[in-house]
Formats: C-alpha cells, structure tokens, sequence
C-alpha cells in the first residue's frame, strides 16, 4: 500500500511535467512543417533545375556518342562528367538555392499580412520568436539540405548515365567512378553549403526578413534601397566605396586558396572549401549582425498588423 501510494505523486508529477516539455519543442517543429507546406518552392526550384539539366546533359551524351562514334574514349567522357555532374550541376542549383532564400525571406513576413492571414496565426499559441526563428531555419538550414540531396542524387544519376554509355562503347566503368571522387566531392558540397550559403549569408537572410516584416508595401524597394543610397552617399561625400565592398564580400563569399582554374576537379573542391572559415572576423561580425536582424523582426511582428 505505501508502494503504491509512493508512486501515485510520482506518476502525476511526471504527467504534469511532460506535456510542458514536448509543448516547447511542438510549436517551432510545426511551424517549421508550415513553411515547408505553404512555400513548395523550397524543394521544387531545385528539382526543375535538376531536371532541367539531367535533360540537358543526356541530350549532351547523346551528341557525344554521335560525334565520336561508337567508342568514346574515357578521358573525353571523365573529362565531360568532371565538368558537368561536378562543377555545373553544382552551381546552378547552389545558385538557385540563392535566389529561392533571397524571394522566401522578403515574402515570410509579409506575405501573411498582406493576405491578413497573420491574424490567424497570431491566434495560436506560437511566440513571436518562435515564428520567425522557424522562417529564418527554412533559408539557413532547410534549403542548403534540400540543395544537397538533390545535387548528390543529381550527380549521382549523371555517373550512372555515363556509366551506361561506357559500357556501351566498351570503356572502363570502375576508372570514371574512381576519377569522378563521387563521395568526395559530396563531403566538400555538404561543407561548402552549410558554410557558406548557411553561416556566411545569415546577415543577408536576416536584413530580407526585418524589411518582411517591416515594409507596409514594396519589400523588394525596401531592401535594396538602403544598401544603394549609402552606397551612393559614401561615393558622393567621402569618395570611397567601403560599404559596397563590404557588400560584395559577404556576397561572394570567403574565397578558397587560389582561383579556380576549369577543368580542374582539385582546384574547383578547393575553391569550395573556405580554409579558415570558422576563424575567419566576418563571420562572427555577420552571425551577430544577422542577430540583431532577427531581433528587430521580432519586436516589429508583435506589433504589426495587416497591411
């Protein structure tokens, strides 16, 4: 009987306490989950692009086959895949990665008043903090992974297309996998994005979603108007360009050892890998730049309404 009733508070304790807990972790997890639902752009921009150039590139081994005939040397194919699966598939959907966080960030905020659903969801029991942390997550995290896995796969269906062809024309399929450091080249894109289209451009993703949720119209104007006029402002009064260098550095981005030279697979993987990256003064500067940022969207989302 003292057993059983020992354990009775215990078991109520833990009751009360549970739902407490999962309750902190719920709202940010679901509002994540709504950002993916309701911006499908997310993870469809870089499929169309991954298509796009799968379409492009089998067209492209196709030609290659022709113009050379029936037996393709592997030096000219490792030479093409090294090219193309690495170097191009890789940029273009980095870049498109880019351009859907930069449109995604200016619409987080905005987009729900100007649809004056932002009365809805202020209705729930979601903080403030808790709905922007969730959007700043989408550009910073949930893009650079969604980016990666489809490059992968898309680098991954390249090799298994230029596998078929060299089996078809009698080259050596195990020589393209071992020259083309598939898996290699995986780590160093998985770094290169979290690095840099994650860490470095926080302060970038942050300004974009403090003007969502600030601009009663125009976000667009509203974000690229400041940077311009004191760009021009610095011209003008002091005859130096400071601020649109330091623009354009975060922008580009902490560079590798040396240029990238074309045709290179070690010089295009060591153009990818910021070396001291995480030492680097401008990535701290940015991350408390980019904190200051969300700060302000905070504040200014509590107290903004519906346009």
């Amino acid at each position: 009987m003292n057993t059983q009733a020992d354990s009775l508070p215990e078991s109520l304790e833990t009751r009360a306490v549970t739902p407490a807990a999962i309750s902190r972790t719920q709202p940010f997890y679901w509002s994540v989950r709504r950002e993916i639902w309701e911006n499908r752009s997310i993870y469809l921009a870089p499929l169309a692009v991954a298509g796009l150039f799968l379409l492009g590139f089998l067209i492209n081994l196709i030609t290659l086959h022709h113009r050379l005939g029936i037996s393709i040397r592997d030096a000219t194919l490792h030479r093409d895949v090294e090219v193309n699966a690495y170097q191009l598939a890789g940029a273009l959907i980095m870049g498109t990665a880019i351009i859907v966080g930069f449109f995604y960030s200016l619409d987080a905020l905005y987009g729900e008043r100007r649809d004056r659903t932002i009365l809805f969801w202020k209705s729930l029991p979601v903080s403030d903090l808790t709905t922007v942390l969730a959007k700043i997550t989408v550009p910073l995290v949930i893009l650079p992974i969604v980016c990666f896995l489809v490059a992968v796969a898309t680098q991954f269906i390249v090799l298994l297309l230029s596998s078929i062809v060299l089996l078809g024309s009698g080259g050596g399929v195990a020589t393209l996998w071992s020259h083309a450091s598939f898996f290699h080249f995986s780590l160093v894109l998985l770094y290169h994005i979290f690095t840099v289209h994650g860490l470095w451009y926080a302060p970038i993703y942050g300004w974009l979603i403090l003007i969502s949720a600030w601009a009663p119209r125009a976000p667009f104007l509203w974000a690229v108007l400041p940077p311009f006029v004191i760009s021009g402002l610095e011209k003008i009064t002091f005859n130096t360009t400071h601020f649109l260098a330091l623009i354009q550095y975060r922008f580009s981005g902490p560079q590798g050892p040396g240029p990238m030279q074309a045709g290179g697979d070690a010089d295009f993987t060591a153009h990818l890998i910021p070396h001291g990256f995480f030492t680097t003064p401008g990535l701290w500067t940015g991350l408390l730049v980019g904190a200051a940022f969300l700060y302000a969207a905070v504040r200014i989302r509590r107290y903004r309404g519906p346009i």
